[in-house]
Formats: C-alpha cells, sequence, structure tokens
C-alpha cells in the first residue's frame, strides 16, 4: 500500500477509547507509517499542571481533588500545549494524540457530578480534529489485559460508564468520528484504524484546521 503524501498541514488525529483498548499501540503503529509525525499523549504529565494531574491518578494518598478542580486541570493541560501544537501543524508535522477532550469529557461526566454542556465547555476554541478513531472494548475484556487497575480510573464499573458516555460524545460532538472494534486482533485493529487515517489525512490536505465550537 502506497504511503500518501503529507498535507500542506499536518494532519490532527485522535486514538480515543477506555483503558487498556490498545491506544499506545496504535498510535505508535500509525507514527511509523506516516512521514513527519509525533505522538501526543494527554494527560502530558511533563508539565507542571501534569505532574498535578499525574499525582491525582497514580497516588491513592494525593491530596482530594474536586471533580470540577481536576476537570479543569485536565482541560488547563491541553491549553497549555496549544501553541506548540499549532506550530507543529502549521509547520506541516501530524500529530496523533493519545486521548484529546473526548475522554476529559467521558471520564468527567461517568463520575455523576458535572453535566455534559459543562465538561465540554472548557474545550471550545481548541483544534477539531481531521480525524477521531474510537478503540471500542468491553470493560471485561480490558480487565483481563496487563496493568488494568494501576490507576485511579481503570475499575470495571467506572469504565462501563465511561464507555457509555463516549456513545453520547460520538453522537454530539463534531468531526469524522470512526468505531473500531478493539477486541480483534492487533493486525485487524491497525488496518482498520489505518483506513480511517487514510481519510482524515485527505481531509487535512483539502481543509483548514477548524475550532471545536
Amino acid at each position: 500500500m502506497a504511503t500518501p503524501q503529507p498535507p500542506t498541514r499536518g494532519a490532527l488525529i485522535v486514538i480515543e477509547g477506555l483503558d487498556r483498548a490498545g491506544k499506545s499501540t496504535q498510535c505508535s503503529r500509525l507514527q511509523q507509517r506516516i512521514p513527519n509525525s509525533r505522538i501526543i499523549k494527554f494527560p502530558d504529565r511533563s508539565t507542571p499542571i501534569g505532574q498535578l494531574i499525574n499525582n491525582y491518578l497514580t497516588s491513592a494518598s494525593s491530596p482530594p481533588l474536586t471533580d470540577q478542580a481536576i476537570h479543569l486541570l485536565f482541560s488547563a493541560n491541553r491549553w497549555e500545549l496549544l501553541p506548540s501544537l499549532l506550530a507543529a501543524l502549521s509547520a506541516g508535522e501530524t500529530l496523533i494524540l493519545d486521548r484529546y477532550i473526548y475522554s476529559g469529557i467521558s471520564f468527567s461526566v461517568a463520575k455523576g457530578a458535572l453535566s455534559y454542556e459543562y465538561c465540554r465547555s472548557p474545550d471550545v476554541g481548541l483544534p477539531l480534529p481531521d480525524g477521531i478513531i474510537f478503540l471500542d472494548l468491553p470493560p471485561d475484556v480490558a480487565a483481563e489485559r496487563a496493568g488494568f487497575g494501576g490507576e485511579r480510573y481503570e475499575k470495571r464499573e467506572m469504565q462501563e460508564k465511561v464507555r457509555e458516555v463516549f456513545k453520547t460524545v460520538r453522537e454530539r460532538e463534531q468531526g469524522e468520528w470512526t468505531v473500531v472494534d478493539a477486541s480483534a486482533s492487533v493486525e485487524e485493529v491497525t488496518e482498520r484504524v489505518w483506513a480511517a487515517t487514510e481519510k482524515a489525512l485527505r481531509w487535512a490536505r483539502e481543509n483548514e484546521l477548524r475550532e471545536i465550537e
């Protein structure tokens, strides 16, 4: 299969899904196939805000944060990277995001205390992806994968709630969504992800980058 020529501007590709759905694997495989591309994982735990998020996610003894506070920290983490994201896209670099605003909405809404509109509002104005690929995996399958349970939200009941909210997100949010069955073999998932990515690369070659409204 011929590799498509890179767009004049970089494409913005998002890989979403539950924990342990294979997002990191598929992001890595995409990067290998797309010239001049880079993976950015959200939350970016290397920044000062990202370190606060990391402590919250990984340490049961971390200082308690309200649902509102942690949600806004996740959003702030995306905003603090915005200048570098836009510069990279303008220079022709394709960005592959491992999670984006859609995880932020889904996990916060799933906790039950915050409304959908509240959870999406802080991210209005961020770049709209050229393609969004959702790796759909039943939580009981995710729970059997290595590493599950190592972070705060990696609980089967929570993952089930998040999966349900993601259905609403896919119905309500802008952009080209592709749902891929993440319980298939890695190779099968890779080819389905690539097919969706090719569409996104073509879109980016022909259209300007838009904002989330």
